[in-house]
């Protein structure tokens, strides 16, 4: 055979992002090529390049590797491979084994998009898409919002518990951390999905988005306008107050009491701690100790509960975790020490 390409580059895109939005690089090499080549004219890369006048021929079809390295390096001139969808497996060796000893041309992995960070979220929408589309799963295409609640509430759960600790945490702890954020973040995809069918008023995971991006936007005027803070304590007045006004640009009732919005299905400790932040902010902070003595007088069993809850808070702990960290340190130990007799 006789190898003529002098200069050979595989072009390699990211599927997630929008076909044609190539570097100035890439372009430069696409548009001077002598011969550009594409396993399947119709894929979205090819047909960004035919659409900005650059002449794409299609390539010979099902040739192994070995082959179409045999078909690229036969070429004269400066040649392009704008790769397949499935990444042309074995492609980048099959060149490499075959390139001839004298003179042989350049090989180059043409880097022309690449993804932002973020960007994997598109193929988590991708597929719950494809689940809850018809032929996908008959189990995800079944389910409701109400139906997907208590997942969410489970799986917020078992991210809790692989989130606590997780800062000085190494290994397996990270990677099941990474695991159970994923499984929460499913729960939102699949929500958003459910929602995208409504007849009336549907919304999507972009809605979803927009409306964070744009509440994080509103909600940090010392990051994105002029607003001057001098720590976190600022920071949180000033989250209060931004959102008291967009309940009040929302025509929702304005919140009548400190306590009020606080769910009732939270965990007890947390709902402890919720409630003693919101009374303290609030300016009830003395109101509350006093009722508490009462309480405490009369022999009222949680009160202890709740006074510890307010110990923790003072020295900046969180009762719940606390607990958490506690009960697993007796566990452990329990465990450690093998069953009872």
């Amino acid at each position: 055979m006789d190898h003529r390409a002098r200069e050979l580059s595989l072009l390699l895109t990211s599927p997630r992002v929008a076909p044609g939005l190539l570097s100035a690089a890439a372009w430069r090499t696409v548009q001077s090529a002598d011969h550009v080549l594409a396993a399947d004219l119709e894929d979205p890369t090819p047909r960004a390049l035919a659409d900005a006048g650059v002449a794409v021929r299609a390539a010979d079809e099902g040739l192994t590797p070995s082959r179409r390295a045999d078909e690229l390096l036969a070429l004269e001139g400066a040649v392009v491979w704008v790769g397949s969808r499935d990444g042309d497996p074995g492609l980048a060796e099959a060149l490499a084994v075959q390139l001839p000893e004298e003179d042989p041309p350049t090989l180059e992995l043409l880097v022309g998009s690449w993804d932002t960070p973020g960007a994997r979220l598109l193929d988590a929408v991708a597929v719950m898409d494809r689940l809850r589309s018809p032929g996908g799963c008959p189990w995800d295409a079944e389910q409701t919002h109400a139906s997907l609640t208590p997942y969410l509430v489970e799986e917020a759960h078992e991210a809790v518990e692989a989130l606590d600790e997780l800062d000085d945490a190494v290994g397996e702890a990270r990677e099941h951390a990474v695991d159970e954020l994923g499984d929460v973040l499913l729960q939102v995809l699949f929500h958003a999905r459910v929602g995208a069918e409504h007849e009336e008023e549907p919304f999507d995971v972009d809605d979803v988005a927009a409306g964070l991006v744009a509440k994080l936007v509103r909600r940090h005027p010392h990051v994105f306008a002029d607003t001057q803070v001098e720590g976190a304590a600022d920071v949180a007045r000033n989250w209060e107050q931004i959102k008291a006004e967009e309940v009040a640009a929302s025509g929702r009732p304005a919140r009548e009491h400190p306590l009020d919005g606080i769910p009732a299905g939270m965990p007890s400790l947390a709902r402890a701690a919720k409630v003693t932040s919101r009374l303290g902010r609030a300016g009830q902070g003395p109101w509350l100790e006093g009722r508490l003595a009462e309480l405490e007088a009369e022999g009222d069993p949680g009160a202890p509960l709740l006074r510890t809850v307010l110990e923790l808070r003072s020295q900046g702990a969180d009762a719940d975790r606390a607990l958490r960290h506690t009960l697993r340190a007796v566990e452990q130990t329990s465990r450690a020490a093998g069953p009872p007799r």
